[in-house]
């Protein structure tokens, strides 16, 4: 299932953690974002991106996740990721996305800061 996109979800108190897995590229950026959109329209406070299982991250996926945080802060929803890859995270670091979206080192460390 390594390469298979796909997007499940577990609640978190007044969020909910949204775990990523598969290649975020040209291809599977639709599907992660109609699926980050649905998370989203029913999410009260908080989405937790947890991108462990996200073997590979273009441009595309970039997008994906920048979109996403624009639509969950038009809705009162605050957006972040946590367990980001060494590359995705020099990605986020060169492409200045690392100022935009938070970044957390894990899922605990996210859920505490936002819960609190």
């Amino acid at each position: 299932m390594d390469g298979v996109p796909s997007v499940e979800t577990t609640g978190a108190g007044l969020g909910v953690v949204a775990h990523l897995h598969g290649e975020m590229d040209y291809v599977s950026a639709p599907l992660f974002r109609e699926r980050l959109g649905q998370v989203i329209a029913r999410c009260d406070r908080f989405i937790v991106v947890e991108l462990t299982g996200v073997s590979f991250c273009d441009s595309a996926g970039l997008n994906v996740l920048l979109g996403a945080r624009r639509v969950a802060e038009a809705s009162g929803v605050e957006l972040v990721l946590a367990c980001v890859s060494l590359p995705l995270s020099r990605i986020l670091e060169m492409t200045g996305a690392d100022q935009v979206l938070r970044v957390f080192d894990t899922v605990s460390d996210a859920e505490a800061a936002l819960s609190g």
